[in-house]
């Protein structure tokens, strides 16, 4: 199997000793025609893997933050293939920086999960990371996925038993997103120590690049979490920015980059100082 972008843009952040920074935005939120613009603006601000959010009625592992964007989202129009057209606008001016769709399994489902595969892969969808598919899942859309070159990547846990990390470790690819907190996304309280201790053992369950996510709101946190971690995974705080413009979407864009842009110098400014 050829190494996709995911693994090529990894592979290439490993090279020059620099740390993946990976927002993630719900598509559709505030409106359909904000998210191809704001995928470009957090490009512009230092992503280097954009994760898609697909809106769904029912997202039970959201805090409130991410909930409320998937309602604006789907208030607003969205569909599952609004999203899938999203992506392929991108792909109309950026053919590189890789895109996962995040979300849960019951959209897929509705539109068929072989349908689905094909139609994300033609868009130019690189990854698929679904909150309620577990690793041992083996039907029709990891097999299909698989034979089309999208990585699936799953979640590990401060509770993930060494035997569930090692499940986990063999059916994930292009990276694992380890869940710094328990609880939901937008939790709080986050302990860098912990996490470094958690991801220093994960790595001898898991071959990929560990990226964490939930609770990373500053740039400070990002570059503290950056010393430990392959990549850094942002969410609730960019989709609380959305939500302080939904009544100026056209300013949502401008509004991502700003929150995203100073968490990317502090990943350099770390790197740089650990490697002088």
């Amino acid at each position: 199997m050829t190494a996709g972008r995911i693994q090529a843009r990894m592979d290439a952040l490993q090279q020059i000793g620099r740390k993946a920074l990976i927002p993630y935005i719900v598509a559709g939120d505030p409106t359909p025609e904000t998210t191809v613009p704001a995928m470009h603006a957090l490009v512009a601000g230092g992503a280097d893997i954009l994760e898609l959010g697909m809106p769904f009625s029912d997202p039970f592992a959201d805090g409130p933050v991410n909930q409320r964007g998937a309602e604006r989202a789907i208030a607003g129009g969205t569909t599952l293939g609004g999203v899938l057209d999203a992506v392929r606008a991108f792909r109309a001016d950026d053919a590189d920086t890789p895109v996962v769709l995040m979300g849960y399994l019951n959209p897929v489902m509705a539109m068929g999960e072989r349908v689905f595969c094909e139609r994300a892969h033609e868009a130019g969808v690189d990854g698929l990371l679904l909150v309620d598919m577990p690793p041992e899942e083996d039907g029709v859309l990891v097999r299909r996925a698989r034979e089309l070159e999208m990585d699936l990547i799953y979640l590990a846990a401060p509770t993930t038993t060494d035997a569930r990390m090692r499940a986990i470790g063999e059916a994930t690819s292009g990276y694992l997103y380890y869940v710094s907190l328990k609880g939901v996304t937008g939790s709080s309280e986050l302990n860098a120590g912990d996490v470094s201790r958690k991801v220093d053992a994960m790595r001898a369950h898991v071959q990929v690049p560990i990226c964490v996510g939930f609770g990373i709101r500053t740039a400070e946190q990002a570059a503290e979490i950056s010393k430990a971690a392959d990549g850094v995974i942002v969410g609730s705080v960019l989709v609380s920015a959305a939500e302080a413009h939904a009544n100026q979407p056209e300013a949502v864009p401008e509004a991502l980059r700003q929150v995203l842009a100073p968490m990317r110098e502090a990943m350099d400014d770390v790197q740089a100082g650990l490697k002088s």
